[in-house]
């Protein structure tokens, strides 16, 4: 968790910041460790595996996002994804610090609207860092010529919208 991912910064994301984000799932979750602008890690690994990250991320900024209701009856999926979503907080050296965050407002923050869809957050993110990779998407580059975000894939991208968001607010809320 110490490779350094990133080559550029984000034109429009608070520098000097570091946050543990986390996408919860049932069994997996995606995670982007998020510093000064860029991902400097990512990934998607076993819920207990980012159990042990909380654990050692002593007490720093951290946000997970959370689930919404929205008056439809619900699965055992989504009764697992929010007890590991209570474990991460409570395995938080300050657990009252944790951002809990949601989806629509991670849409309407990056998308401008909340009908948003996964690709477009995706694409909204890209669009956020600079063209410094190599291949069709520099902004994620190759492995030749990796951009600064180069190494987030599949449920790290909402991670990463997450970090994005959470960092935004708490500079807002700082200013």
């Amino acid at each position: 968790m110490e490779m350094e991912r990133g080559t550029g910064v984000a034109d429009s994301t608070p520098q000097n910041k570091t946050i543990l984000a986390i996408d919860p799932g049932t069994e997996k979750s995606g995670w982007c460790i998020f510093q000064d602008g860029k991902v400097s890690d990512s990934g998607i690994d076993e819920n207990d595996v980012i159990l042990s990250l909380v654990y050692g991320w002593l007490g720093g900024p951290m946000a997970i996002e959370m689930v919404s209701s929205y008056g439809m009856p619900v699965g055992r999926e989504v009764f697992e994804t929010v007890l590991w979503i209570g474990r991460f907080v409570e395995a938080h050296q300050s657990p009252e610090s944790v951002r809990l965050v949601y989806r629509k407002d991670v849409k309407l923050h990056l998308c401008g609207s909340p009908k948003a869809k996964d690709g477009n957050i995706r694409q909204a993110l890209i669009d956020m860092f600079p063209r410094t990779g190599g291949g069709k998407t520099p902004q994620v580059g190759t492995k030749k010529q990796p951009g600064p975000l180069f190494g987030v894939s599949s449920h790290a991208w909402s991670a990463l919208a997450v970090a994005v968001y959470a960092t935004h607010q708490r500079e807002l809320e700082a200013a």
